[in-house]
């Protein structure tokens, strides 16, 4: 019996126990053996989610990014201010990414497919930072949104590429944190006398 024949429930349970533990330990070092030992189940039971370990990755990864952009979708829409919705943006993507562990972000970015996905992730990210930054500067401002946004989205992609947090002691969540507060400090308005 396939994991589809036994209902949506199992489908669900076992992305849940793939999800907690790619993230905690990455997936490259797994088999499919691996992974049915500690998810107390059989390969079949696997290939009932996915036929092979590349495409398990692959739906895995996109089943984090999903729940992520529902987490993120969430939050903003709690945020009014322009302004706020920024910080709070960016700052639900780091909440999101946090439980996350270096290795799983190692892994992703090895394996072609589940990088595919974190890219087309972080592509939809900035285009949705640009429009708040648009949105926050407002007619009439000095502030130049299109830079900023473009700003942004080449940093979300350095530190989706492992390219920032080379360089910089931080996990891929801190440097969210840390962008969200660069972008609010540009659109914040300048005192007239500065």
């Amino acid at each position: 019996m396939t994991v589809a024949a036994r209902g949506p429930a199992r489908h669900a349970e076992l992305l849940d126990g793939l999800v907690a533990l790619f993230l905690a330990e990455g997936f490259a070092a797994f088999s499919l053996e691996d992974l049915a030992g500690r998810l107390q189940c059989s390969k079949s039971t696997l290939y009932g989610v996915a036929p092979s370990k590349e495409q398990l990755v692959a739906a895995v990864t996109r089943e984090f990014f999903r729940r992520s952009t529902e987490q993120v979708d969430a939050r903003l829409a709690t945020a009014v201010d322009p302004v706020e919705r920024i910080g709070t943006y960016l700052d639900a993507i780091a909440e999101a990414l946090a439980p996350a562990s270096p290795a799983f972000f190692a892994d992703v970015q090895a394996f072609g497919p589940a990088r595919e996905i974190y890219e087309r992730n972080t592509e939809v990210a900035a285009a949705i930072v640009k429009d708040l930054v648009t949105a926050a500067a407002g007619p009439g401002s000095d502030l130049d949104a299109t830079f900023v946004g473009s700003v942004a989205g080449t940093v979300m992609a350095a530190i989706q590429t492992g390219e920032l947090t080379a360089t910089s002691p931080r996990d891929d969540a801190a440097a969210y944190r840390r962008l969200a507060d660069l972008i609010v400090a540009a659109v914040l308005p300048r005192p007239a006398n500065a």
